[in-house]
């Protein structure tokens, strides 16, 4: 019957009238898995030789059991967002003589054969080939490696059940973050807390059972939970949501522009891909300690320009090169409106804007590293604001192709086209590139001072630039319309 499924799932995908556009997706993908895979794996053998030159009085398996919490934690926030649910439709089989165990166990092993189970393994296995080459007992690396495909899984079915609950993920995030934070600053050592329990994994191979059972459990917790999911009636039973009694009335104090603002409010909030680009932008506030906290970045003043710059625009960036294609689904219905194009665009500056500012209050414990990091920071919010966001617009303007809000923004190319790739050239590449020549030519604070003072002369021609920008989303109107209502687009 597994057999089966398979390939009726395959017949489904090549049947499909979307067959062109989802083929060319899964080849572009599949070069990026390969080659992360192959990374991963020259990475895995690697490694043993670079803890032994950097800790050559440690063993690195006990270099590596203190950062397995971290690599746990990180793994079931980026299962999160990247890991799609296993879909299958199991209507057509209810009205069958086919087990409803047989349906979710198939669910549960396609699930388990996701690429993402492969990716710890793709680095562990030539860590652990490397390991035997190196005289390491061989009972203890094989149970090792499959104590960590067990907690691999774990991980994998923990994600099918907690998966799309917001508060899990911010409870994961702020483990992950306080965690970091007590390492970093020496208030209390989480490392050398759990190593000892993940190192006993190695030494100990009997310890082998735990995570085992581990993963066990919560397969059959994940097939009973299934299992009782699978009746036709619960299809055909209607959806009772709770009523949400937030109407936002407190847009109405910006006028004709407050109704699109509270539109977009409710559409970022209630929807997958829109939610996801907000709890993208506020993890993005930890970009910068990849930089400011190594040595080597220190001297490198454009590179902390460029954090800047994507710190503080990073909603920018995000959200705003797909306007208006998040309105896709009734775009043409507004068009059809009375409806002011400008006030519909101030509508997206003014949740731009906020973002920016927000973005921008906070990095300021930045300035820990140094003034220059805070001064930067706000050179650059201020270009976002005065430059960046009206080119983003005018680069909106070219946008034709549809969006479906309810879709997981990672792997996901829907609206996606070489407006994208283009307009990050204005949007980041040329401030890092004004940047750099005032720097290296005078100093830190005039190259500061201009990226300032382009923002605040954005700002005076304000007006200006929104009439030349409303005018071009008015000639591109009718062929946006055209595009958005393309659904395989």
């Amino acid at each position: 019957m597994f057999k089966r499924f398979a390939s009726l799932q395959w017949k489904s995908f090549f049947r499909s009238s979307n067959l062109g556009k989802s083929l060319g997706i899964k080849i572009v993908m599949g070069f990026f898995a390969v080659y992360m895979l192959i990374s991963l794996a020259v990475s895995g053998g690697g490694m043993y030789f670079l803890l032994r030159k950097i800790f050559p009085d440690q063993n690195p398996i006990w270099i590596v059991s203190q950062y397995f919490i971290y690599w746990i934690l990180m793994e079931l926030m980026l299962r999160y967002f990247m890991q799609k649910l296993p879909v299958m439709d199991i209507k057509p089989f209810l009205t069958t003589p086919v087990k409803k165990s047989t349906i979710a166990h198939y669910i549960l092993g396609r699930s388990a054969a996701s690429i993402y189970n492969l990716l710890t393994l793709f680095f562990i296995v030539p860590f652990a080939i490397v390991l035997l080459f190196n005289d390491y007992p061989v009972l203890n690396v094989l149970l090792w490696v499959v104590a960590i495909k067990a907690i691999v899984l774990s991980i994998n079915y923990i994600n099918l059940l907690v998966n799309k609950n917001d508060k899990v993920l911010i409870a994961i995030v702020s483990l992950l973050v306080l965690g970091y934070g007590l390492d970093y600053f020496g208030v209390f050592s989480i490392k050398e807390f759990f190593a000892p329990v993940f190192h006993a994994l190695y030494a100990y191979p009997i310890a082998v059972l735990i995570p085992v059972a581990l993963a066990l459990l919560m397969y059959y917790i994940n097939y009973t939970y299934l299992k009782d999911k699978i009746y036709l009636d619960a299809k055909l039973k209607a959806k009772s949501v709770e009523a949400n009694t937030s109407d936002l009335a407190w847009t109405k104090r910006f006028g004709e522009m407050g109704s699109f603002l509270q539109l977009d409010l409710k559409m970022i909030w209630r929807n997958k891909r829109t939610k996801s680009q907000v709890y993208i932008s506020l993890l993005f506030v930890f970009y910068g300690l990849v930089f400011y906290t190594q040595d080597i970045y220190s001297s490198m003043m454009p590179m902390k320009a460029f954090v800047g710059i994507f710190m503080t625009g990073i909603f920018l960036s995000n959200f705003g090169q797909f306007i208006p294609a998040w309105d896709s689904s009734y775009y043409s219905m507004m068009m059809s409106q009375n409806i002011p194009m400008r006030k519909y665009l101030e509508s997206k500056v003014s949740l731009i804007t906020v973002s920016i500012v927000a973005m921008f209050l906070l990095t300021i414990p930045y300035v820990y590293f140094g003034w220059d990091a805070l001064a930067i920071n706000f050179g650059c919010a201020l270009y976002n604001l005065g430059v960046n966001i009206p080119v983003i617009l005018y680069f909106g303007s070219f946008n034709k192709k549809r969006i479906e809000l309810d879709q997981s923004p990672f792997g996901n190319m829907q609206g996606a086209s070489a407006t994208q790739f283009l307009v990050m050239l204005p949007v980041l590449v040329v401030p890092i590139i004004i940047f750099s020549i005032f720097y290296y030519i005078f100093n830190l604070e005039v190259a500061v001072g201009v990226l300032s003072v382009l923002g605040i002369i954005g700002f005076a021609m304000k007006n200006y630039l929104f009439g030349l920008i409303t005018e071009q989303y008015k000639k591109k109107k009718y062929g946006m319309i055209a595009g958005f209502k393309e659904k395989a687009s």
